[in-house]
């Protein structure tokens, strides 16, 4: 197929989809065609509201394939992570919601339950897909339904993950328990796919017959249907309908280019354009740079720690770029490890390079270090060893929606004896507290940032026991200690300027690290009538708890009231929109600091007292 350098002037398709059960009328040529309508459709819609281009334009044969030979959603179809399925989306019947995609209230960036009965797994984090289908291919031969098919559709990437290797334990050992796998391999996650499995699927691609007759999948008990290029439509077919009838674990092993068909994407070194936002169609890139993100700050605030400290090693889960190690990987190209999509072997192996006298820094998303959880806690911080966990995209993340929201590190990470957790405030506070984290040599640390634009620096009046002082009210009773944690200290000093208007004397702290609590806030909360928290996690076990508790342990009496996010899914929409509806802007501390004020009774602390408090 040839590239597209550009969609046509109106990429639309021709003609209203077909639903999946049409699809099987439709001729060679015509699914010809509808293929290279949905690879325009792709770039139009994809461009103009940002998602996964790449990963989709790969797919477009490989789930046209599927729909043909299945009957979803009576035959399941499980895709691993799910960002590759805006295909499937649209052939079952939500082509006509395609502007609204990642957009607050329109179509999930992922597979989803309310969506559709085609989606069944919307859990977005990779590796999962199947378990999934070994736990569904269990109930179906419990209910006498194995006539309606499981099918798992998980990339090379992805099968790096060890959840994947126990699925395939479990999956290929049950010869009468029929599921297909396919492995939509295009050597790729974000970067080509590293490690003995990418050499060993290479050698598949490159081999002769006798690697196909037995390889890797053989021996752990599926039938290995492959290579099979995963851009024919009748090949895949063809494979998909033997792998039905055997009724058996088979492995269906699809060659596919990420980006295919067009250039921008094909010709991406970096990752094939895997996720893009708002871009030109015609180059794949936005109209205009934009101010740097906090990702980039981090790596290139890593890149000189790591020139003046040849200790320092990083490690990341298939994430290089994402993560912001890009620009250290390219200085010291040998102490950047990339182990795929392995969080829990990324995590005790940073433990064995800090017991080799190392200082690792593993950089990952703050929500997929929910996966490492155990490893963080037993094999790092148990043998106190010295190493720093960057979470980028902490707090709310905006268009990837729940299962991306970095939202429950916090209470997670308070958990951890010994672990110290800072949140910058601006690019300057990442680039300090960073070199502050690596220098620490008893224990593990982390410091978190969110997904946008770095903030403006906010510079301070005075820096207190660690506790930066960014505004305090003169000649006023200090009522209110707001307490913006990261990049909610813009919020609190917002707020902080609206309550002197009324009055309301304010200190607005930054306690930089805010795990565990520093004494000094407790006792800087103690000389005020009201402490306010407000942080991008979850409120249940987050900072405001444990200033809460703290105080309660130093027999402080000053109530604390934490703002943060809900014990719950949050919903995509922009990181703006979703932060304030969660309450964390100025209007709404605001409304918090007055209920609670009324609730007081008068005031006990004098003016004198609580400014030479700050002082």
């Amino acid at each position: 197929m040839a590239h597209l350098s550009a969609p046509p002037v109106r990429a639309e398709v021709s003609r209203p989809l077909p639903d999946p059960a049409r699809l099987r009328d439709l001729s060679e040529p015509e699914l010809g065609r509808l293929a290279c309508e949905l690879r325009s459709f792709l770039i139009e819609h994809v461009c103009a509201t940002g998602g996964h281009l790449g990963p989709n334009l790969g797919v477009v044969e490989v789930t046209l394939a599927l729909h043909r030979v299945f009957e979803s959603p009576r035959d399941s179809l499980i895709f691993d992570t799910g960002h590759q399925a805006y295909v499937h989306k649209l052939l079952t019947g939500r082509a006509g919601q395609f502007g609204s995609l990642r957009q607050a209230g329109g179509l999930s960036g992922y597979p989803s339950r309310a969506e559709s009965a085609h989606d069944l797994v919307e859990n977005s984090h990779a590796s999962t897909a199947l378990s999934y289908a070994d736990g569904l291919a269990k109930a179906r031969q419990l209910s006498g339904e194995q006539e309606r098919a499981v099918v798992a559709v998980i990339g090379d990437g992805a099968l790096t993950g060890g959840m994947a290797w126990e699925a395939l334990n479990n999956l290929g050992a049950a010869r009468d328990r029929p599921v297909i796998v396919v492995l939509n391999d295009n050597g790729r996650s974000y970067e080509p796919t590293r490690g003995a499995l990418a050499h060993h699927l290479h050698t598949l691609k490159s081999g002769t017959g006798a690697t196909a007759c037995r390889n890797l999948f053989t021996d752990l008990g599926f039938t290995y249907f492959g290579p099979v290029d995963g851009h024919s439509i009748g090949d895949l077919e063809g494979v998909l309908r033997r792998a039905r009838n055997l009724n058996r674990p088979v492995l269906v092993h699809a060659v596919t280019v990420k980006g295919k068909g067009y250039a921008p994407a094909e010709d991406d070194e970096a990752d094939c354009l895997h996720a893009v936002g708002t871009v030109d169609p015609a180059t794949g890139r936005p109209s205009a740079p934009g101010r740097p993100s906090w990702t980039s700050v981090f790596g290139r605030a890593l890149a000189e720690l790591a020139a003046e400290r040849p200790d320092l090693v990083a490690i990341t889960a298939a994430m290089l770029r994402p993560t912001g190690l890009h620009p250290m990987q390219q200085r010291f190209p040998e102490r950047v490890f990339d182990v795929g999509i392995a969080e829990q072997h990324a995590v005790t192996s940073a433990a064995g390079l800090a017991m080799g006298g190392l200082h690792p820094v593993v950089a990952i998303y703050a929500t997929f270090l929910n996966r490492a959880f155990d490893q963080m806690l037993m094999d790092v911080a148990l043998h106190q060893l010295p190493v720093t966990f960057v979470l980028d995209r902490a707090g709310i993340t905006g268009p990837d929606g729940p299962s991306h929201h970095g939202m429950w590190d916090l209470s997670l990470l308070a958990m951890v004896p010994g672990l110290r957790v800072a949140a910058p405030r601006d690019a300057a506070r990442v680039e300090e507290l960073l070199g502050e984290a690596v220098a620490h040599d008893q224990g593990p640390t982390a410091v978190r940032i969110p997904k946008a634009t770095a903030s403006r620096d906010i510079t301070a009046l005075a820096r207190m026991d660690g506790i930066d002082i960014l505004h305090r009210s003169p000649h006023r009773p200090l009522h209110v200690l707001l307490i913006g944690a990261g990049p909610l200290a813009g919020a609190a000093l917002d707020a902080a300027a609206l309550l002197e208007e009324q009055g309301i004397g304010v200190t607005v702290a930054d306690p930089r690290w805010v795990l565990p609590v520093n004494p000094a806030l407790t006792a800087l909360a103690a000389r005020h009538d009201l402490a306010v928290s407000i942080e991008d996690g979850v409120l249940t076990g987050g900072i405001g708890w444990a200033l809460a508790q703290a105080c309660k342990t130093q027999a402080v009496s000053t109530p604390v009231v934490p703002l943060g996010l809900p014990r719950s899914f949050i919903a995509h929409g922009p990181r703006t929109d979703l932060l304030t509806q969660a309450g964390l802007h100025a209007a709404e501390i605001i409304r918090s600091v007055q209920a609670a004020l009324a609730l007081r009774p008068s005031p006990t602390h004098t003016s004198s007292a609580a400014q030479g408090a700050v002082r």
